[in-house]
């Protein structure tokens, strides 16, 4: 079972995992919206997924040892969804 664990985090496929978690929950929340008309719209809950999908994206290529750009334009692409989001929040309120 241990060995099971580390290998999942030494290769970053535990990433895979949560990303796919990730998407299950945006797809619960898109029917959520479908069936009750409340909610977050499909374009805010990516808008507010995104910057964590770019997070654990820079982890995986951390993990997997890829260059130092790659993982800091990750975290760049984390950064800009951010202020995306932000903005679009701003913007409604």
């Amino acid at each position: 079972m241990v060995e099971a664990l580390t290998g999942l985090f030494a290769n970053g496929k535990i990433v895979d995992l949560i990303v796919v978690f990730v998407v299950l929950e945006a797809i619960a929340l898109a029917i959520y919206r479908r069936a009750t008309g409340r909610g977050l719209t499909l374009i805010d809950t990516s808008v507010m997924m995104l910057p964590g999908v770019f997070l654990l994206l820079a982890l995986k290529a951390a993990l997997a040892d890829k260059p130092w750009t790659t993982i800091a334009m990750l975290l760049g692409l984390a950064l800009v969804a951010h202020l995306g989001d932000l903005w679009r929040r701003i913007r409604v309120s």
